[in-house]
């Protein structure tokens, strides 16, 4: 309800005092503050990005939130999403959220839908709301948030973070570029990590959530100048943000319908590739190898490819670094080489995926190895808690 009819909005003597700091903005005032309370904003997570937004959405006022998330809280949340607590580990994040969002305001209506959004629910579920935030992590969603937003005319208020950079913008507003026109095909599967597989720092989703609330607050009461055609850069370490203009294409294809978008960013061709490479390399489980290290055999070598800084986190007794872009380059194959002096290898990392490509590699430089299934992550949950898990 961008434009809704004000004079049946009212606001209750305890809202007028709540939001005196807003009715006495000129550019606020009453009016916008009815214009807050009769909105609605869906927020497509409620992680890094979703909790400083959904926060400060429902203290400007925001009448209506919807949640969508499927996960859980786990204690790695905590440093950045912060709109849940450790009383909620391992419970849903929609009721984590709404329950903190009630904290904040009791006034504010509360949607929650706790599935994955997919290509079938997505247009139902968008469509009540007025404004649709983006703060999901994967390409396959930002595809289909972006598609469904054009095909329903819904302004998309747009951020993503890693590492120590962030950026954020408004898609489809007043005839304005999609998320398409920025990313026109997605990247091949693997190229940009994942927070969880390359980090960020705790404060980022802060700065990047605060300007998504700021801008979807913004399109609400029609004021000052959204981010639509502005792409805005954020570099934490430099403390610099940067514009780039971003432009409609004008050959950009039409979007008609919801596809398949796991398929679209070769997701689902990933998937296969990923089972058919572990088909080709042998796995030990973590529970082997405590066997064999216990029986103190000295007929195997154990290389661990994650990088120096994860080495100082945490390792297995007797593992090697040789890290896997060391391995990529060609010198970590000479060094696998001289460790092996006729032994069998098996190689680690977190979770199983890099030293399974490691294991590609050296295969194709004549070197045989076992992949550790489920890497160092496994051997902390299942053999040595006392080993960090990260």
């Amino acid at each position: 309800m961008l434009n809704p009819n004000l004079e049946q909005i009212q606001l209750s003597k305890e809202e007028y005092e709540r939001y005196s700091r807003h009715l006495i903005l000129p550019q606020v005032g009453l009016n916008g503050q009815k214009r807050l309370k009769a909105a609605s904003v869906l927020c497509i997570g409620s992680g890094g990005l979703g909790s400083p937004l959904l926060l400060y959405l429902a203290a400007a006022g925001i009448g209506r939130i919807g949640l969508v998330d499927f996960d859980v809280v786990d204690v790695s949340n905590l440093q950045r999403q912060i709109i849940h607590g450790v009383s909620w580990v391992g419970k849903s994040k929609v009721q984590s959220a709404k329950n903190r969002i009630h904290e904040i305001n009791p006034n504010c209506q509360v949607d929650i839908y706790e599935t994955r959004l997919t290509s079938e629910n997505a247009l139902d579920i968008l469509k009540p709301y007025d404004v649709i935030v983006d703060g999901t992590d994967n390409f396959p969603t930002r595809y289909l948030v972006n598609d469904a937003c054009v095909l329903l005319n819904k302004p998309n208020v747009y951020g993503s973070i890693f590492g120590f950079e962030g950026q954020a913008t408004v898609f489809n507003y007043q005839d304005g570029p999609n998320y398409r026109d920025l990313y026109p095909e997605p990247p091949p599967p693997g190229m940009v990590p994942s927070c969880a597989e390359g980090g960020v720092l705790g404060i980022l989703p802060g700065i990047i959530g605060v300007i998504q609330a700021t801008e979807t607050v913004k399109i609400i009461l029609n004021i000052g100048t959204t981010l639509s055609g502005r792409l805005l850069l954020y570099n934490a370490l430099e403390m610099k943000f940067r514009e780039l203009k971003l432009r409609r294409n004008p050959v950009r294809p039409v979007i008609e319908k919801l596809i398949d978008y796991e398929y679209f960013c070769g997701v689902t061709q990933a998937k296969v590739e990923e089972e058919k490479r572990k088909m080709e390399i042998p796995e030990m489980t973590v529970q082997e190898l405590k066997q064999l290290i216990d029986s103190g055999a000295k007929d195997f070598v154990l290389i661990d490819v994650r990088d120096p800084h994860e080495y100082e986190i945490a390792k297995i007794p007797g593992a090697v670094l040789v890290p896997l872009p060391d391995i990529e380059r060609g010198e970590g194959v000479e060094k696998v080489k001289q460790l092996l002096n006729g032994h069998r290898l098996i190689a680690h990392c977190k979770s199983g995926r890099r030293s399974a490509k490691a294991l590609e590699i050296l295969k194709g430089a004549g070197i045989e190895g076992i992949n550790l299934k489920g890497g160092i992550t496994a051997w902390s949950r299942e053999i040595d808690s006392s080993v960090p898990e990260y």
